[in-house]
């Protein structure tokens, strides 16, 4: 007797190959490059329509950066609200943070809002980031997915340039909304899984014991990303609000820099991996830190364009950059959850860090940036110090490197879609 079986439900189609790189992109553009930094190019509109003062603007943007270290910590202890549903659920929370910024300019709503923003962004990165890692075998780039992030950010410079002069604030946040969920769009066809303990590289208990000269390493590069978390992003939130201030209020200037921004970002990152295939990931992290402080310290000597200019285009050429290298550096350390303490100690810099200007900022940019480039200087020395420690370990306390049985050298950085691939990578930023 023949019995039919009933025809099988039709599945969603979700896309792979190549295809889900590119999707993680906008997905990565939405999150990160919109979702989190918009607010730098709106922070000066804001201040001459709205009354925000750069004081504010600290306050808001550390409530940002707070959801952000929020959301990294619960999705690194609860992998299980990385999945397709609550994907969607986090996409709704951050263009409706988006859109209800227009509602009220009021210090604590805004810094609410801006909260709730940075944890629905940290949930779609790390959603994104792990897709790509996931499906890296069949072409999933993750350089390409990272690359999101700068051209996000060049999308926001673009729109707050062409659509500042006939939007309001208010308007402007709207439009983020609407450019956020356009973005999310191609992400929402991505096959989203939580990640399992099971997905870590390194066994607690082989390891349980480090080998001093690892602890010594393992600290000062802890410590080195702390100190790049807590001074990059005192430029990455006030650079635009100089350099219009410096203008006479007009945001064209730094609509215009904060695109620059974006493009240099875009190939940051496998720039970056050429020079770390070459010289070595820690030598790397400490030129890439250089560089920054270099550009860092422009805009605090000189109020020129030129100065601006270079400040714009080592930041984006170098922040994207340094987060890579310092999780790798990390992954190749026998220390267990390495990437998400890492993130964590990333999140609580940078969530301090325009406290620590708020102080000096309404009477002086320039101080602020001396006080960022001095503390990413600390953060390149630090990193000197993690590589000569790390230069120091045995081969018999490292860890193993996820190609060594393939016979390839583990001392330097292997293919940028393979940079990650042991870890976490909810924990990647």
């Amino acid at each position: 007797m023949n019995v039919s079986r009933p025809p099988a439900p039709p599945t969603r189609r979700r896309i792979s190959g190549p295809r889900v790189g590119v999707a993680a992109a906008a997905g990565l553009a939405a999150a990160m490059g919109v979702g989190r930094f918009v607010f730098t190019p709106l922070l000066p509109i804001m201040t001459s329509s709205a009354g925000i003062s750069a004081g504010d603007g600290a306050i808001i943007a550390t409530g940002n950066y707070a959801g952000y270290l929020v959301g990294a910590v619960l999705l690194t202890r609860m992998p299980h609200l990385s999945r397709r549903s609550t994907f969607l659920a986090w996409s709704v929370v951050l263009i409706a943070s988006e859109a209800a910024m227009a509602l009220s300019a009021q210090v604590v709503p805004q810094a609410g809002l801006r909260f709730a923003a940075g944890v629905a962004s940290a949930a779609i990165f790390i959603a994104c980031a792990s897709t790509v890692a996931r499906h890296r075998r069949e072409g999933a780039s993750m350089g390409v997915a990272f690359a999101g992030v700068g051209a996000g950010i060049a999308i926001t410079g673009v729109f707050t340039l062409a659509a500042g002069t006939w939007l309001s604030w208010q308007g402007l946040w709207v439009g983020s909304a609407v450019l956020t969920a356009v973005l999310l769009a191609p992400a929402w066809m991505l096959d989203i899984r939580d990640e399992t303990d099971a997905d870590l590289g390194i066994d607690p208990a082989v390891r349980a014991r480090l080998d001093p000269n690892v602890r010594r390493a393992w600290l000062l590069l802890l410590s080195a990303y702390f100190a790049e978390g807590l001074g990059y992003i005192i430029l990455g939130t006030f650079l635009v609000a100089a350099v219009a201030g410096h203008g006479g209020g007009h945001s064209s200037t730094g609509a215009l820099l904060w695109t620059l921004v974006g493009v240099a970002a875009v190939p940051a990152t496998m720039i970056w991996h050429a020079v770390a295939r070459r010289i070595g990931t820690g030598r790397a992290l400490v030129a890439a830190l250089v560089i920054q402080c270099v550009g860092t310290a422009a805009p605090a000597v000189s109020d020129s364009v030129i100065a601006a200019l270079i400040a714009a285009v080592t930041f984006g050429a170098t922040f994207m950059a340094i987060v890579m290298l310092a999780v790798d550096a990390g992954n190749r350390l026998p220390v267990p959850r390495s990437a998400a303490t890492l993130t964590a100690a990333f999140a609580v810099g940078q969530m301090i860090g325009p406290l620590i200007v708020a102080p000096v900022i309404e009477n002086s940019y320039d101080m602020a940036f001396a006080i960022a480039a001095v503390i990413v200087a600390v953060s390149a020395g630090l990193a000197a110090a993690a590589t000569r420690a790390m230069d120091s370990i045995p081969d018999s306390a490292r860890t193993p490197s996820p190609r060594s049985s393939a016979g390839r050298s583990s001392d330097q950085l292997g293919d940028l879609d393979r940079s990650l691939p042991g870890r976490s990578v909810a924990d990647a930023r």
